[in-house]
C-alpha cells in the first residue's frame, strides 16, 4: 500500500482548548471521482492514510467507482501536522476531535468543494471522529457508521490510555500529569525530549501494554496468533507484531494522539455544553453503530447507551460477532470480520 498523500495548508489554526497550531496542515488522500457521492473516512490511532485502504476497493461497499472517498489524517499521525514533522514545537499543543473535524471540514468544503457527504465512517479513533462529525456538522451527511469506537471516551478507556502514555514517559524518566493533560517534565519548566534509547525502550513498552488490550481473552485462549497470523508462540507475537508495530511509530506522535483520544467527548462543544444526551439527540444522520462483542476498549454496552440516547429511528446497533476484540473492526487481519463489516455497510448504504 502506498503512503503517498496530499497536504492542505490550514495556516495558524486556532484550537478548542486554547492556543494555536502554527502553520498547520492536514494530510489526505482521495479515491474515485469528485462528481460521485462523498464518503469521509478518517484515520485511527497511529494509523497512516494507507492503513485505511483495506476497507476500500472494487467490489467492496467503499468502491471508488461508486464513491468519492476522502481519507483525512489525524493531527499527530505523522502525515498531518505532528511532533515528528514539527520538531520545533515542544510541547505540541493539545488537539481534540473537535479540532480535527473542524480542519477536515475546511479541507472537504473549502479545498475539495464538497458541500454534502453521503456518509462519514471510521474505526476506533475514526469512529470518534465520525460521532464528532455527526454532532459538529449534523446536516452535512446522510449516514454515519462508527465501528469499534465511541462518542465519548469512557473512564475505563482513559485509564487504559494512562498505561500507554506511562510506558513512554517512564522511558525518559518522567510521568503522566493526568488524563487529558500534556506532559511537560518533572519540574514543569524544561521539556524532556526522547533520546534514541528512550524512544526504543518506550515504544517497546507501549507495544506490550497494547498487546493485552487490542485483542480479546478468547483470541489468546484460542491462540489465533499462531493458527491465523502464523507466529510461533506468544513471545514471537509480542516481538514481531506488537513491538514491531509500536517501534515503527514516533513516541511524541503517539502521545499527542493518545491525549486526543482521552479528551474525546462530542458533547464538549456548543450547543450541547457537556450534555451527552443532548449531543446524541443532535445527530440527524442515520446511524449504524457497530461495536465488537469482545472489544476491551469500547464494549457493546457503551454503544447501546449511545443509540438509546439518539432520537427514535436514528440509530441502529449491530454487534460484530467476533473474538478478535478491537481488531474485529480493523485493520483487515481478520478476513471473516472484514467480510461481515463490508456486508453490514453495503446493506446500510442500500437501505437508506
Amino acid at each position: 500500500m502506498s503512503d503517498a498523500c496530499e497536504t492542505y495548508k490550514l495556516g495558524d489554526f486556532k484550537l478548542q482548548r486554547g492556543g494555536e497550531l502554527p502553520d498547520a496542515s492536514i494530510a489526505y488522500k482521495t479515491l474515485g471521482d469528485s462528481s460521485l457521492p462523498a464518503v469521509i473516512y478518517p484515520t485511527w490511532y497511529s494509523g497512516l492514510i494507507s492503513d485505511n485502504l483495506w476497507l476500500t476497493g472494487p467490489g467492496k461497499t467503499l468502491d471508488p467507482s461508486k464513491y468519492y472517498i476522502i481519507i483525512p489524517a489525524l493531527f499527530g499521525n505523522g502525515q498531518s501536522a505532528s511532533p515528528s514533522n514539527k520538531p520545533e514545537l515542544r510541547p505540541f499543543p493539545e488537539v481534540t476531535f473537535y479540532d480535527n473535524v473542524r480542519a477536515q471540514h475546511e479541507l472537504v468544503t473549502n479545498h475539495l468543494g464538497i458541500k454534502h457527504a453521503r456518509a462519514v465512517l471510521g474505526w476506533s479513533m475514526g469512529a470518534g471522529q465520525t460521532f464528532q462529525w455527526a454532532t459538529q456538522y449534523p446536516d452535512f451527511m446522510d449516514l454515519i457508521a462508527p465501528f469499534c469506537g465511541a462518542a465519548r471516551t469512557s473512564l475505563h478507556n482513559q485509564a487504559m490510555l494512562e498505561g500507554v502514555k506511562s510506558g513512554l514517559y517512564a522511558a525518559k524518566g518522567t510521568s503522566s500529569e493526568g488524563v487529558g493533560k500534556q506532559h511537560l517534565s518533572s519540574d514543569k519548566v524544561q521539556y524532556v525530549r526522547f533520546t534514541e534509547e528512550s524512544k526504543r525502550v518506550g515504544l517497546k513498552a507501549l507495544g506490550r501494554v497494547y498487546s493485552a488490550w487490542g485483542l480479546s481473552q478468547a483470541f489468546y485462549r484460542e491462540k489465533l496468533y499462531e493458527s491465523v497470523l502464523g507466529f510461533k508462540d506468544i513471545e514471537d507475537f509480542m516481538v514481531k507484531f506488537w513491538e514491531a508495530w509500536a517501534c515503527s511509530k514516533d513516541p511524541e506522535n503517539m502521545l499527542v494522539m493518545a491525549n486526543t483520544w482521552q479528551l474525546g467527548d462530542c458533547s464538549k462543544q456548543e450547543p450541547y455544553d457537556g450534555d451527552f444526551t443532548k449531543a446524541m439527540e443532535g445527530i440527524k444522520a442515520k446511524a449504524l453503530v457497530l461495536p465488537a462483542q469482545t472489544d476491551l476498549y469500547f464494549p457493546p454496552e457503551d454503544s447501546e447507551i449511545e443509540v438509546q440516547n439518539m432520537r427514535p429511528g436514528v440509530g441502529t446497533l449491530k454487534v460484530i460477532p467476533s473474538i478478535w476484540g478491537h481488531w474485529a473492526g480493523g485493520p483487515g487481519d481478520s478476513k471473516e470480520d472484514v467480510k461481515w463489516l463490508d456486508e453490514q455497510l453495503r446493506e446500510f448504504f442500500a437501505s437508506n
